[in-house]
Formats: C-alpha cells, sequence, structure tokens
C-alpha cells in the first residue's frame, strides 16, 4: 500500500507520523509545543543544505557542492564552455566517466576522440577520468565519491546517492561550469517530503519494483516535483545499501529535485568496504522534523511491478497485466500509434500467445539495474536454467569493474552464461538507445531508468520501432526462465541468498586517472575533428520577433524528443552537427523551419536589411508598425529568432542539448503552460533563451510571428505581465509571464548565453 497525506506532517523521533493538522498529539509525546518553523529545520535535507548553502539565507540557497560528475554525452561541451568562459582549472573533483560511448561505427573515429579530449582536460585542468567500460558514472560515484552530509552535483539527470547519505543533484551543463567557475547553484529552498518506508519487501520483489510503485503513485500528480524526497521510517533497515541505491537513482523520474536517506550500520559498512569510513556519520531527523507531504509506502505490500511504453509512471502489478493483458496493452497501442504516426506501427497484442505475453529481449544494466546484488539474484534465479533458443534474448551489464570482477569470483557470471545469458561490460547503452536495440515490433523488458519512445534506439521516422518495459531483475530473470513469457519473480523460492559483496578497487588503481589537484596548466586539449567550438550568439535586443517553428500540444514532451539519444549523441561534440536532430523524431520539418528564420538573424548581426531578403517579415514588421507606440520599431534593433511551444516540456534527461540544439540554429524562447523539470528550465535560460509560459491555449500556428516589444525592459521587473502580440491576418495580443529568475538568470538571458556572460564578466 502506498498513500500520499494531504498535507504536511510531523515526523516525531523518526517513527511517528502525526498529521500538520494535530499539532497537540506533537506535544503529548514530547512535551513541547509543535513549531512548525522550528521543525522544518529538523530534517536531513536542511541540514545538508544549510551547510552548503553560502546565501545569508535559507529561502534563496547559493549552493556549492563537494563534487562533480559527467559523462561523455555532455563533458566535452561543458568544458568547452568551462574553457571559454575562463576557467582555469577543475576547483573540486570532477569525474569524466566514459559510459555513454556510443556506437563506434557512428562517425569513425570521433567516439574515442571525445575520450581522449576528457583524459587531456583532466590532465590540464587536474580531473578524474574514468576510461570506457570501467563502470558507469553513477556506480563509479556511489563507489568512490559519494559520503554522508556531502553534496554531488551531476550532468546526468539519475545523480542520485541518496541512500550513501549524499544529497545529489542532475542538471544541465550551465550548472556544472557555474561550479567550475566557482560561482554557486542558485535554488529557492525546496519543499521536503518524508517518504516513510515500513515493513519489509517480500521475496522477488526487487528495488525497482518498489521504485516503480512510488513513481506510479507521484508522478501524474507532481507530488514531489522540485522537491526532496527524504527516505525516512524502519522500512530502510529491511534493505541493504545495495538495494536501496537502486531504490534511490530511480527517484529522478518522479520530477523530484533530489533524494536522501537516513543512515544506519549498513551505510557505515559499505562505505567502509569502498575504503572510505571516515565519510560515513550518521544522519537521522531530529526529534521532531516537518516535512511539506509524506508518501507512506509499506514495503511488504509491494508486488512484482512493470512499467509499460511510453513512460516508468505506466505502471501495473504485473500479475494485474497478465489478468488483463488484453485491454491494458491495447490502451499502450493507442499511444504508440501517436508516436509511430504514419511511418512506423508498434503492436503488443499480438504478442498474446495462448493468453500469456511473449517478450522478444531482457536486459538488466546500467545504474539501476546492474549493482552486484540485482545481478547476484538474477543468477541465482537463472541458475540450472535455459533462456531457450528461440527469439527471446538476455543481456546483463554489471555497472563496473570491481562488481564485475566480483560476480566472477562468486560464480554469477557463469551461472548466467550457462543459462544463455550475455554478459556485457559496464556502459549505460540501454539506457539511452545505443545497445541491444531489440527487433522491429520488438518488446524489450529492461531493469534501466527509462522507457521513453526510442530509448531503445528505433526509428519510427525510418518505419522501425520497438518498445520498452521497466521491470526489476528479478522478475526479467524469472522471464528469461520461462523462455520470454512474461512471468513475476513473486511465486520462486530462490531469492534472498546473496553473499557478501568483497569490493576491490585494484581495476580502478590501473586504468582511472587520478589528477585533482594535479592539473598542468601547459598541457593542451586534444582535439578530435568532430570537437568544435560553440558558434557565437548574439546579446538580447530590446525587442524580439520569434517565429513559431514548432507546436506540440502532447501532454508532456520529453528531452528525448527534443533531442534523441541513441547514435545521435556521436555528434554530441560538434554543437551544429548535433543540432541537426533537434525535434527529428517529433517534428521532423522543424530544423528547416529554424533555420531559414537564423539566416534572417545572421544577416541582421551582419548589418544587412532582413526585410530585403524575406518578403513575410517585411509585412509582418509592416503590421507591427501599427501597433501604438511601435510606430517607429527598427528591425536592425529587432532581434529574429525561432519558438517551440510545447505543453510540459523537459521530463528526463538533464542534456543540456535539448535546450543548447534549439539555440544554435536561432532559438530565442520557448513558450509553455509550464515546465516539466527545474532542469530543463535552467538549460533554456543558460543558453539564453527565454522560458516564457502563458496560461491560455495556444492562438497560433506554426508559421506564425509573436512580436514581444521591451523585452529587455521586461526581464529587469516582475515577469508576471509580459505584453506580446501574434502577427497573423490580424493582430492579437497575448498575456505571457516567466516565473522566479535570479538577478544571475536575468543577466545571462539578456547577455545571450552563459557563455557571454562570462566573458563581460572577464572585460569588466
Amino acid at each position: 500500500m502506498i498513500s500520499l497525506y494531504d498535507g504536511g506532517v510531523y515526523l516525531v523521533n523518526g517513527t511517528s507520523l502525526i498529521p500538520e493538522s494535530d499539532p497537540a498529539k506533537v506535544e503529548a509525546m514530547t512535551g513541547k509545543a509543535a513549531d512548525k518553523k522550528e521543525a522544518k529545520k529538523g530534517t536531513i535535507a536542511y541540514s545538508i543544505l544549510s551547510a552548503h548553502n553560502t546565501a545569508d539565507n535559507m529561502e534563496h540557497l547559493k549552493l556549492r557542492f563537494d563534487a562533480m560528475a559527467s559523462h561523455d554525452i555532455t563533458f566535452v561541451g561543458i568544458v568547452q564552455t568551462a574553457k571559454a568562459s575562463g576557467m582555469e582549472q577543475f576547483p573540486i573533483p570532477y569525474v569524466l566517466t566514459n559510459c555513454h560511448n556510443t556506437l563506434c561505427a557512428v562517425g569513425g573515429t570521433i567516439n574515442e576522440d571525445d575520450h581522449m579530449f576528457g583524459l587531456s582536460a583532466a590532465k590540464k585542468y587536474g580531473g578524474i577520468y574514468v576510461p570506457p567500460h570501467i563502470a558507469v558514472i553513477h556506480q563509479y560515484m556511489r563507489e568512490m565519491m559519494a559520503g554522508c552530509g556531502k553534496m554531488i552535483l551531476g550532468s546526468d539527470s539519475h545523480t542520485r546517492y541518496g541512500a550513501l547519505g549524499t544529497m545529489a543533484v542532475g542538471e544541465g551543463g550551465g550548472e556544472l561550469v557555474k561550479q567550475l567557475l566557482r560561482d554557486t547553484y542558485d535554488v529557492a529552498y525546496p519543499g521536503v517530503v518524508a517518504i516513510y518506508l515500513d515493513g519489509k519487501p517480500n521475496p522477488g520483489v526487487g528495488p525497482q519494483d518498489i521504485a516503480l510503485a512510488i513513481i506510479g503513485a507521484v508522478f501524474k500528480n507532481g507530488y514531489v516535483k522540485n522537491k526532496v524526497m527524504e527516505f525516512v521510517g524502519p522500512g530502510i533497515a529491511s534493505m541493504d545499501t545495495d538495494f536501496r541505491n537502486g531504490v534511490d537513482v530511480m527517484t529522478t523520474e518522479t520530477t523530484c529535485l533530489t533524494s536522501i536517506w537516513k543512515t544506519d550500520e549498513d551505510t557505515k559498512a559499505y562505505l567502509a568496504m569502498h575504503g572510505r569510513g571516515d565519510d560515513y556519520k550518521e544522519l537521522n531527523p531530529a526529534e521532531v522534523a516537518y516535512y511539506d507531504g509524506c508518501v507512506y509506502v509499506d514495503l511488504s505490500t509491494i508486488k512484482p511491478m512493470i512499467a509499460l511504453p511510453f513512460h516508468p509512471s505506466n505502471t501495473y502489478e504485473i500479475d494485474e497485466l497478465n489478468a488483463n493483458l488484453s485491454d491494458i496493452l491495447r490502451e499502450v497501442e493507442k499511444s504508440a500509434e501517436m508516436i509511430g504516426g504514419k511511418n512506423a506501427s508498434f503492436t503488443l497484442t499480438d504478442k498474446i500467445k495462448d493468453g500469456k505475453l511473449l517478450v522478444q529481449q531482457g536486459i538488466i544494466a546500467g545504474c539501476a539495474g546492474g549493482n552486484y546484488t540485482n545481478v547476484i539474484e538474477a543468477a541465482n534465479a537463472l541458475r540450472g536454467k535455459n533462456c531457450g533458443c528461440d527469439e527471446f534474448s538476455l543481456a546483463v551489464y554489471p555497472s563496473s569493474q570491481p562488481v564485475f570482477a566480483d560476480l566472477v569470483k562468486k560464480g554469477a557470471v557463469s551461472d548466467l552464461m550457462a543459462a544463455g545469458a550475455i554478459i556485457r561490460t559496464a556502459f549505460c547503452g540501454p539506457c539511452f538507445g545505443a545497445g541491444d536495440t531489440p527487433c522491429n515490433n520488438g518488446l524489450s523488458i529492461r531493469h534501466t531508468t527509462r522507457n521513453f519512445p526510442n530509448r531503445e534506439g528505433s526509428k519510427p521516422g525510418n518505419g522501425q520501432m520497438a518498445a520498452v518495459a521497466l521491470m526489476d531483475a528479478r522478475s526479467i530473470a524469472a522471464t528469461a526462465a520461462n523462455g520470454g513469457i512474461l512471468t513475476s519473480a513473486e511465486g520462486m523460492d530462490c531469492f534472498g541468498k546473496v553473499p557478501a559483496y568483497e569490493f576491490d578497487r585494484t581495476s580502478y588503481d590501473h586504468r582511472v586517472y587520478f589528477g585533482f589537484e594535479k592539473g598542468d596548466k601547459k598541457a593542451d586539449l586534444v582535439y578530435g575533428p568532430n570537437i568544435k567550438d560553440w558558434p557565437e550568439m548574439s546579446p538580447l535586443a530590446d525587442n524580439i520577433v520569434v517565429k513559431v517553428c514548432s507546436r506540440i500540444m502532447d501532454p508532456v514532451t520529453t528531452t528525448d524528443e527534443l533531442i534523441p539519444s541513441g547514435e545521435t549523441s556521436s555528434y554530441r561534440s560538434n554543437p551544429l552537427g548535433l543540432a541537426e536532430f533537434t525535434l527529428s523524431r517529433r517534428d521532423p520539418e522543424y530544423v528547416g523551419r529554424t533555420k531559414e528564420v537564423d539566416k534572417l538573424e545572421k544577416a541582421r548581426t551582419a548589418g544587412q536589411n532582413p526585410l530585403e531578403l524575406d518578403e513575410e517579415l517585411k509585412n509582418v514588421f509592416a503590421k507591427i508598425r501599427t501597433i501604438s507606440g511601435n510606430e517607429e520599431i527598427q528591425v536592425m534593433d529587432t532581434e529574429i529568432g525561432s519558438m517551440v511551444y510545447a505543453v510540459k516540456p523537459g521530463d528526463g534527461s538533464a542534456r543540456e542539448q535539448a535546450a543548447s540544439c534549439q539555440r544554435v540554429i536561432g532559438g530565442l524562447a520557448n513558450i509553455c503552460r509550464e515546465y516539466a523539470t527545474k532542469r530543463y528550465r535552467s538549460n533554456v535560460m543558460n543558453w539564453g533563451m527565454l522560458p516564457f509560459q502563458m496560461e491560455e491555449e495556444p492562438e497560433f500556428e506554426v508559421g506564425d510571428y509573436i512580436y514581444i516589444p521591451g523585452i529587455r525592459k521586461a526581464l529587469d521587473g516582475d515577469l508576471q505581465n509580459i505584453k506580446a502580440y501574434v502577427i497573423g491576418d490580424t493582430i492579437k495580443e497575448i498575456k505571457l509571464y516567466i516565473t522566479d529568475m535570479t538577478a544571475e538568470e536575468r543577466e545571462i538571458v539578456k547577455a545571450g548565453c552563459l557563455i557571454n556572460y562570462n566573458r563581460n564578466r572577464q572585460n569588466r
């Protein structure tokens, strides 16, 4: 059972939940009157945030982190941005991993060229470089960097180490650049929600099951959106730390800001085993702690779960799905029709054989699935079994070389191989569509982090479509043992026999470059032919005209739709090359539209009158001059750019390319009803785009122009009532607004992007 409290709660002595509406009970238990303001300081989150806050108040935090991490989809752009902004060294430990090394066949040498750039950056600026196949980003950070009371910033959205007492935040590269420049991460003090765990998981129930159950309960209602999830309660003690890590990493899919867990002796043992016993300290809420909400989870009631395509919140108990296969799967097929459009189709009901669902592929991988405990339990389930010799296949990716080595010692690898599983190295490929792509119309069950469209690697625009359902490693193994027939692990009696993990860091000592505080300023960065500098971006003009180049009315738009993952990431170090894929799987005409607009802006900044190049734009300006107060508007003083409308954009990855790819080909603004995540909105601002919102339904279409006068002046005001005009056959006034922006964010947007802002600071 999972239940959500309607209001705030007090937690007394770490065990008793008392609704905010019953303060007398708090007083009866403690002998002191309930003090909500003081009790807010009693959370674990408050203690860590206050220790990292450099501001003189706790309402508007200015945070500095203890360490950072990036993988090879993002670190080239981050280093290039920081370098262009004046960075001379890495001021804190910065880990550059290479677990997103994309398909080497795409783009020739460019994959490994990025890695060599990363190594050279670690040597020049004093970083830590983890070569390909050694560890996935988050497993390395758990093993080597996380510690109680720390804060870590990562450029991957699943930067979550709360089970180790670390508040970790996944953000776009711009926020990491700020830390490299010794600036701060600025955020209003977040709400803190208690995740109260009670009871203990049943055999066969794994961390993915618990995580999916929580995601299903809170995602659609936004219960923890941009808040801290603080895990408390007696149920924590029923799970070892490796298990807790598996639950914790999936909290990103709730759209929370970060997570933190109560720590205990098991946390201490985990850190000590990894040679970092000094990084342990006990973290507990105070005698009385106040939370802005509470998710009560009775672990004993959680059953094996499945998240059907195309979102982690599309959750069902496996037993429920199996009992209602046709009805539930038809609903998924309706979503598939929208995703595939006219080019591709995907069906699920055709996979029902004799009343059972036959899947084509199983994957256990990455920061969520490749943990030691998960793989051991999968091996326990498959020992002496046979995955079958038909279409179903199983692949297992241990999350790091030390985990892999111990799985070999424990015999788990040979058990899995004997059952027919393929064992691979530490690679995040199945998580972002660059590894083990299933067949067309295939269904893959995965213990990974996401099942968004195209995360499995298919290309609906090219007539190919497959899909992913998320499950726990235990039920994936049970399904494999049943030849690919969807099977819950609940009925198997092989679980719970997990030998103690033995960590050996030798593989790290012999391959990882440990260069923190050893930077050589004279060393050169190693550039491959595909590594390009960021193009120049203009500062914001006094007035802007934006052309609507895409209009997306889906309830949620993911960052994978804004910029697809997978093989496109081979061009991650070439801003203009990567930008060619912007919205390619959602609105293939977008890039052509926005580039035509960008030609006009480039002409303007070069001193050429764009009205002489485009008759449509000439007519737009003629109409603008009929608006009272705008009779003398000059095109040379008006910035021209493209705009995307989406209802709720930004769910998913922290990759700033979702914003930067729009920007480098002429994007100037987004308009939406709300932003799905803070991180995407931050990326939009760091890349110099205006994060507009509007309450009304959009009465404009692709191809329309929107004129927004006095935008620089508006950025100096309260941002709540920004006049704009849709320029069509008639002129229609609309009301835009922008939610809270810090003073720095306003200046970044006015400067045109974070790089320009930092250059301006240097030149003052």
